[in-house]
């Protein structure tokens, strides 16, 4: 069960807009094709409830609903609320320790008991599905054990259909989970239990794959591991881990998980760090020289985590580690053919770059290769004059002066910021010779650590054309200028090929 929509949402900062969120549900459920989702928490806010209602209601034309469920409270309004959502199975959030009954709720154990029995009464009266949490189960298991027997009886009893058990403050390790969840097979077949980890020591990943070889049939998590404090759970590592090292496989679809993962950054503005196993940017790239050399003599370097799998080419990373091999690798994917002299020449380059601390793609290589050989490469495009206005008040406009092939094209825009209105001018320039742009996927900036007002910027676009992407690298002491030349040497890559 992914819960990106509920758990994820508790991220701080995060709210995903009713669009966001219907795409989400659309995506997760379709293309990445987990087995259900956990999209809000009853009577949060009626703007929540109407995303809902978007949900189920695609949902049910798709033939999909008993997917979408929704955390509930012990108490009927927000069986109301879910209902009147157009949703038909809840998550009742109870008390899994008795130090929560007794300490948040005031009550005593009976007295919840019963409370969670008479709203599960309720919901299965209206028709709906109850999954219960037991909320603290972790500790609860551990410090009230009776407690959380007594109520498991209690909730089997009442007809509910599974019984989720989350580690709620993300204190368990791998032998706690295996010795507690084992436990549980006293009281309940684990066939009809969840587990949800917190991520809080790291061992999100690790818990949920010991709780499925200790035989719960469902686990709870996340895309690219939100969720409050330090999230859940990550999807794609739990998926791959689940796959590769346990008798069971999941039906999610390994192809989309990147896929998602960069859908779920962009909108909710959470960067994902480089080195994230599956679905970071360097995940699937091998940086020393005797790495690259050890694939083309047998893929001594490959692990059963290849990027095929993830819908991913493996890459090699241009810098001072750099061999032989690495180098042939990039030009080989470039169709670009140097004589053993040269490519020394050109491996000199590179390294020398790299000691310098300056960051390669290996959409750089024509460019050094023309450098190193003096054979002067061809602009295709030019920028010629190039002017960005902002305002405190008012829209950012930009003026334009580019030579493309043989035509000098000048063109002026306003834009939602200064990089903006320069793009707004490219597509006019751009749309005069019928030149299609490719997506801009990913902006980031990068000035030196302790650098002052007027340091050199770095700025790295990731560019998407058809269904492959690639990076450009723009310096200059201003942070616009600096993207306005990874611009240009985009224009020139495409027109290029």
């Amino acid at each position: 069960m992914d819960t990106t929509l509920r758990d994820g949402e508790q991220t701080r900062g995060m709210s995903f807009s009713a669009e966001e969120k219907l795409s989400i549900a659309k995506l997760l459920l379709k293309e990445v094709k987990v087995d259900r989702i956990e999209v809000a928490s009853a009577r949060v806010s009626q703007g929540e409830k109407e995303s809902v209602k978007a949900i189920c209601a695609w949902a049910k034309n798709e033939g999909l609903l008993e997917r979408v469920e929704v955390l509930a409270f012990v108490d009927e309004a927000s069986i109301d609320w879910a209902f009147e959502a157009g949703c038909r199975t809840i998550n009742l959030l109870a008390k899994g320790s008795k130090r929560h009954c007794e300490l948040q709720l005031r009550k005593k154990p009976e007295e919840h008991y019963a409370d969670a029995e008479r709203v599960i009464k309720y919901a299965k009266g209206k028709g709906m599905a109850v999954n219960v949490y037991l909320e603290d189960w972790s500790n609860g298991i551990k410090d009230s054990k009776e407690y959380v027997f007594a109520f498991t009886k209690r909730l089997k009893k009442a007809g509910i259909n599974r019984l989720l058990l989350p580690d709620t403050l993300g204190v368990l390790d791998p032998l706690q989970t295996q010795k507690f969840v084992a436990e549980m097979k006293k009281v309940i077949p684990l066939a009809q239990c969840d587990f949800h980890g917190h991520n809080d020591y790291g061992l999100g990943t690790a818990n949920a794959l010991v709780a499925v070889q200790e035989g719960v049939a469902g686990v709870h998590c996340t895309v690219n591991g939100l969720g409050e404090r330090t999230g859940n759970s990550i999807l794609a590592e739990v998926v791959a881990a689940i796959n590769d090292k346990t008798g069971c496989k999941c039906g999610v679809d390994e192809s989309a998980l990147v896929r998602a993962s960069k859908y779920i950054e962009r909108v909710s503005g959470k960067k994902l760090p480089d080195n994230k196993p599956i679905v970071g940017d360097d995940v699937f790239t091998q940086t020393a020289g005797i790495h690259a050399d050890g694939d083309i003599k047998g893929n001594l370097y490959v692990n059963p985590l290849t990027p095929e799998r993830f819908g991913r080419k493996r890459e090699y990373a241009l810098g001072k580690l750099s061999g032989k091999s690495s180098l042939e690798q990039n030009l080989k994917e470039l169709h670009i053919e140097l004589t053993p002299e040269q490519k020394k020449l050109v491996l000199a380059r590179v390294v020398e770059l790299g000691d310098k601390k300056e960051t390669l793609t290996p959409e750089d290589l024509p460019f050094i290769i023309s450098d190193v050989l003096k054979t002067p490469l061809e602009k295709k495009a030019e920028i010629l004059e190039c002017k960005v206005f902002s305002t405190f008040n008012g829209r950012p406009k930009a003026s334009l002066r580019i030579r493309l092939g043989e035509k000098t094209i000048s063109e002026e825009s306003e834009g939602d910021g200064g990089y903006d209105a320069f793009m707004q001018c490219l597509k006019l320039a751009c749309s005069e010779l019928n030149l299609k742009l490719p997506e801009l996927t990913d902006y980031s900036v990068r000035i030196p650590p302790g650098g002052k007002t007027d340091a050199i910027v770095e700025a790295t676009i990731t560019w998407r054309s058809n269904t492959k992407e690639f990076r450009t690298i723009g310096v200059d002491s201003d942070q616009v200028m600096a993207a306005v030349k990874a611009t240009e040497k985009m224009l020139n890559l495409i027109m290029l090929k």
